[in-house]
């Protein structure tokens, strides 16, 4: 696209997930808060909409969002918007300096052998990551047609203009190399609400992804359970005690660590894969958790106890400036992480 006619003003970030929708605005030069709101909404219905082309649920889920839940303002109309990563195909390859020449070819070649679904049914993007005197490493992404179609006619319905849709571990990747030192070898570990996202980041690129249907939610239902206490009591337990010493910490842990153990295990398939097919020089020096499900105390510590890395919860709201707006409450900034992401966006770098 030409940018003889594009006028380089801030993205709206739009981060929508299965459970919920948020939306921020972020002056990315100061790293102001303009504006920002979320809107919980039926996995299910949510599944649906996303699927069928007749549904407005998205669309009329998006505009009770901005005229009934926002805090601060927000204006504009262009949208960065962040989908489910588990709803796409992500994958880093090195090739040929030489191969650049017919980069599409080599592209498609890499998706017909890795999705196990006919490319004539996704979209499919790449971008080169990185150069070196005989290789260059390219990053692909693709995404079901029929999602993305309907995703872009429902924000169109809602009179808002999508200008990029990228996986919601590529957001959560821009803000954390911005605000906690991604250029370093990182894995990120993103827990939600209803399954964790799992992710190398490098050089302030995602490198290599995976994921497991386990999530913060999970963790409430393994408290419940085991304590034979309410959805609400369990989920208190979780945010106040969490996995700290103590005797009800010590209960805690017993009901969490199947879940959690689950969840290492396959951040520990992501990183082996890195280290022995993407990049065999460069050791991985951390490990950030975010997301809603990040919320249990000692959660770190458990993490860097049971992989051997310094593991802790990423905070990059020492950066983030909410002005005189208010800020969400402290248990429930986790969830915004991914829109954050989204919504710093340097809208020129689009078109670079």
């Amino acid at each position: 696209m030409s940018k003889f006619f594009y006028k380089d003003t801030p993205l709206i970030g739009l981060d929508i997930s299965s459970s919920g929708i948020k939306v921020m605005s972020v002056d990315s030069k100061k790293w102001l808060v303009n504006g920002y709101g979320s809107i919980d909404v039926d996995p299910k219905k949510m599944r649906e909409a996303i699927e069928d082309s007749s549904s407005t649920f998205l669309a009329d889920t998006i505009v009770d969002l901005m005229q009934n839940k926002l805090i601060g303002t927000i204006t504009g109309t262009r949208v960065a918007v962040a989908v489910p990563t588990a709803k796409s195909y992500t994958r880093t390859f090195t090739l040929p300096a030489s191969a650049e020449k017919s980069l599409d070819e080599a592209v498609s070649l890499e998706a017909e052998q890795y999705i196990p679904i006919p490319i004539s049914t996704l979209y499919i993007d790449y971008q080169i990551i990185e150069r070196k005197n005989k290789t260059i490493t390219v990053l692909m992404s693709a995404m079901s047609r029929t999602i993305i179609d309907n995703i872009t006619k429902n924000i169109e319905a809602a009179k808002l203009f999508p200008t990029l849709i990228e996986p919601s571990i590529n957001s959560v990747g821009r803000v954390l190399t911005a605000t906690e030192d991604g250029t370093l070898p990182t894995v990120i570990v993103d827990i939600g609400p209803t399954s964790t996202d799992i992710a190398i980041l490098d050089k302030g690129s995602i490198r290599v992804t995976g994921g497991i249907p386990i999530g913060g939610n999970t963790f409430t239902l393994d408290v419940a359970k085991k304590m034979n206490v309410s959805l609400e009591n369990a989920h208190q337990l979780k945010v106040l005690n969490g996995l700290s010493a103590g005797p009800r910490q010590q209960r805690l842990r017993t009901a969490l660590s199947p879940s959690l153990d689950a969840i290492i295990t396959e951040t520990r398939k992501v990183m082996r894969y890195y280290t022995e097919r993407i990049d065999t020089e460069r050791k991985l020096e951390q490990l950030l958790i975010v997301g809603s499900g990040s919320n249990v105390p000692g959660i770190g510590d458990y993490f860097t106890e049971n992989i051997v890395i310094a593991a802790r919860v990423a905070s990059p709201w020492q950066k983030l400036d909410f002005g005189t707006i208010e800020e969400p409450q402290k248990q429930l900034r986790p969830r915004f992480i991914t829109v954050a992401g989204a919504a710093s966006v340097v809208p020129g770098a689009i078109w670079k």
